[in-house]
């Protein structure tokens, strides 16, 4: 290991632990999704894996 990968793990390393806490309670705090805002978020998932899945068998 160079000197600059030793860098950057630290570098990783610290933002873990400045970004843990404000995570957490970030999630404590949130608002809860309702199943209209999970639909929300599923259907276009679904439509985009279906036209992937469309791509992989016209190649």
């Amino acid at each position: 290991m160079d000197w600059m990968e030793i860098v950057s793990a630290l570098a990783l390393v610290m933002f873990i632990i400045i970004l843990l806490p404000a995570t957490r309670d970030m999630m404590r705090n949130s608002s809860k999704g309702s199943s209209e805002d999970w639909m929300g978020f599923v259907i276009p998932i679904v439509v985009v894996v279906l036209f992937v899945m469309l791509l992989v068998k016209l190649v």
